[in-house]
């Protein structure tokens, strides 16, 4: 089993303004949000947790806010798939 490797992510757009996440084996392991929603963001943390990555992009990415194009939820599908084409760019 491998270390798991922590990632952060600037938003844009919404009220957290930086996320961190640690991915191990292609799960998300734990995450942290700076500013925000805290309780809707604790409530993500637990629900993403030994989640599969692809997984949680297909649950949130497009999520909106009001009235808003995005979200937490959606910039959280951002940072992963951010971190996964990074990881393909550098298995090239």
């Amino acid at each position: 089993m491998s270390e798991p490797e922590v990632i952060q992510y600037q938003t844009q757009g919404v009220c957290c303004q930086l996320m961190q996440v640690a991915i191990q084996d292609g799960k998300v392991v734990d995450s942290e949000f700076f500013g925000g929603c805290n309780g809707n963001l604790k409530g993500i943390k637990n629900l993403i947790r030994g989640m599969d990555i692809d997984e949680v992009i297909d649950r949130l990415k497009g999520v909106p806010c009001g009235a808003k194009t995005t979200s937490c939820p959606d910039q959280l599908a951002a940072c992963l798939m951010q971190y996964k084409e990074q990881k393909l760019a550098q298995a090239s």
